[in-house]
């Protein structure tokens, strides 16, 4: 990275090809398990869902070479931690321990080493069993709060709801089996599947 030029990094727009992670449709879950320093960390920050081993480290330690974060970590990291520790982090170069990535927001769980591996797989085919039109559409919703204004995130949020209707998976998951309120005393009740709306 050192010899790369201004010229080169601008005209090749160097590191930009990482965003592509972000963009993938199927939830992607991070397993750090050790240090995620630089790239590392802006890598955990592109997945969806981010998981650590009790001894991983984070950090954006840039500054100390002389630059700074290129493939989102000042954007993403504010985004996850807060103003104030991402300023720290990325000004420092500092790093914080997998327990702290989890009190910040970071991480979603910290697991012990030998574990780690085997619950990010437990999650990962928990959603796999979801369906996958309606975990993409899910997925797009979050992703659009850190794009958007309330009003506006709210609105989309609606718009795929109500599409969602027009699934497949939607259309049975959206009715429920209740008890209609009685008509005329003892007569028995009749349950029904109803839609929600």
């Amino acid at each position: 990275m050192q010899a790369l030029t201004f010229q080169e990094c601008s005209f090749t727009q160097f590191l930009r090809q990482l965003d592509q992670l972000s963009q993938v449709k199927k939830p992607i879950i991070a397993a750090v398990n050790g240090y995620a320093f630089g790239g590392g960390c802006e890598l955990a920050l592109m997945c969806d869902i981010v998981y650590a081993g009790e001894k991983a480290q984070f950090a954006q330690p840039e500054i100390l070479l002389g630059t700074i974060p290129g493939a989102g970590g000042t954007q993403r990291l504010t985004r996850a931690v807060g103003k104030s520790l991402a300023m720290e982090m990325v000004l420092t170069g500092d790093r914080i321990s997998a327990q702290d990535a989890k009190q910040a927001g970071l991480v979603s769980k910290v697991f012990p080493v030998e574990t780690l591996l085997e619950e990010a797989i437990r999650c990962a085919e928990k959603i796999a069993s979801n369906s996958k039109l309606i975990t993409a559409m899910a997925k797009e919703a979050v992703n659009a709060a850190f794009e958007m204004t309330l009003t506006e995130g709210n609105k989309l949020e609606r718009k795929i709801f109500y599409s969602t209707f027009a699934t497949v998976s939607g259309r049975h998951s959206h009715q429920v089996t209740r008890a209609p309120a009685e008509t005329s005393p003892g007569r028995p009740r009749a349950f029904n599947t109803v839609p929600l709306c």
